[in-house]
């Protein structure tokens, strides 16, 4: 490759200029005097991906991105994929944005999964699967690599309200004012706190929560006064040239409102009042003077409420989403047990097992298929597209001579599991 054309493409998206940025990274792909390698190219095409996406071009970024996973040697498959997701949910094409979030996730060596997490969550949310997306939101806010779990707990509990349950929705927001925030997005939270107050039947409370809303707005006007311009919010992609995660504040991240990827808060569901019991028409018509008392109430709670955890929270949370169906979801977007990764691993290990393949398959058929696979050679899963019934993994078998052998095997379901349904050689340059 190169790197002379690379550093200047790096130099010019750093700068900005994403237009010039695309023509040198084109250009170190057409040079026949120094043509990148295998896991080169794959990086170059990431790179090329970014600056479509920055150029607001999706279906070219689409198909960059795409070339960045044909290349087997380039390893950042998570990084990738969660960007081809953000490229599809800024095309609001959210059956494919959440296909390829799963990919993400399930690349172990992906450093911020968080992220492809919570593009997840959005985008499920987007289609209506309120349960779902707590399953990914909670999922976002455990990953010990969040660095603000903000956001997907104000997400987990607009979740719980769309499913009618504002006393886990409490519980969630709760835990979100452990963590620092701007304070516009405290403002936020305590709106939804309140609301979710008020569909609980805690009154008290509310009135705290709208009280602290006002005060939130008051702070924020009174800091922009003196604040300087915000830095972009960072968090949606990680981008950097070599697949790794970099700091919030680099240009060259993707941001995500270059995919206008947004985050949703409970009055997008139900105004105030479809929640509020009739029976509770009087706390809309209440004096000051009780106002203040039923504020002074809150704060004796608070202060007995306070030393709960976020790690509390997060246990009663796995067991409500358990009871709402995420082992449905998990099946229903191709999980099981054993795993695709661990039935192709136990394929490279003994070709001729015919316990690894479909019942459907002749004993012909299976022994077609072992034939192809080298003996002795171990298997490295390099991603998996992951469908209900049927899956596709792509893999690196290294011969017990130190060659490599890409394969390409598919997968159909067997009750929870799965099982082999044809293995087939892969080139890289016909995909």
């Amino acid at each position: 490759m190169n790197n002379d054309l690379f550093q200047q493409a790096k130099t010019a998206a750093y700068s900005g200029d994403y237009n010039r940025a695309y023509d040198l990274y084109n250009m170190c792909l057409q040079d026949a005097a120094n043509p990148p390698q295998v896991g080169e190219i794959g990086l170059i095409y990431h790179q090329i991906g970014n600056c479509l996406m920055k150029l607001n071009s999706y279906y070219e970024a689409i198909e960059a991105y795409t070339q960045a996973t044909a290349d087997s040697a380039y390893d950042a498959v998570g990084t990738v994929n969660c960007n081809l997701g953000m490229s599809y949910a800024a095309l609001r094409d959210w059956n494919n944005a959440v296909k390829h979030f799963e990919i993400a996730v399930s690349d172990r060596n992906y450093p911020t999964p968080y992220k492809a997490y919570t593009g997840m969550g959005n985008a499920l949310l987007k289609q209506g699967k309120s349960a779902e997306a707590g399953v990914a939101f909670r999922e976002a806010a455990l990953d010990e690599a969040n660095p603000d779990p903000t956001k997907a707990l104000l997400n987990l509990g607009v979740c719980f309200m769309a499913l009618n349950r504002p006393a886990d929705a409490v519980a969630s927001y709760e835990s979100a004012l452990q963590f620092n925030m701007k304070p516009e997005m405290r403002n936020k939270l305590y709106a939804s706190l309140g609301q979710a107050y008020t569909a609980s039947g805690q009154m008290q409370e509310a009135v705290d929560a709208f009280e602290r809303a006002v005060a939130a707005v008051a702070q924020g006007n009174a800091e922009n006064t003196q604040a300087l311009p915000a830095v972009a919010d960072m968090s949606g992609l990680d981008v950097a040239s070599d697949g790794t995660a970099i700091p919030e504040q680099d240009p060259y991240v993707v941001d995500e409102a270059a995919v206008s990827e947004d985050y949703y808060f409970a009055d997008q569901y139900a105004k105030q009042g479809d929640y509020a019991p009739k029976s509770e028409e009087r706390f809309f018509n209440a004096s000051d003077e009780e106002l203040e008392q039923w504020s002074k109430g809150v704060v004796k709670m608070e202060r007995r409420r306070r030393g709960t955890g976020l790690k509390i929270f997060l246990v009663i949370v796995v067991l409500i989403l358990a009871l709402l169906g995420a082992g449905l979801f998990l099946y229903t977007q191709g999980f099981g047990w054993p795993m695709q990764e661990n039935v192709v691993e136990q394929l490279f290990q003994d070709p001729s097992n015919k316990a690894n393949y479909a019942a459907s398959l002749s004993e012909e058929d299976v022994a077609d298929m072992a034939n192809i696979i080298p003996a002795g050679s171990t298997a490295k899963v390099d991603g998996v597209n992951k469908d209900m019934s049927t899956s596709t993994a792509y893999v690196t078998a290294t011969t017990p001579q130190g060659g490599e052998v890409q394969y390409q095997v598919s997968l159909v379901r067997d009750m929870l599991g799965w099982k082999v349904s044809n293995v087939e050689l892969y080139f890289t340059s016909q995909n």
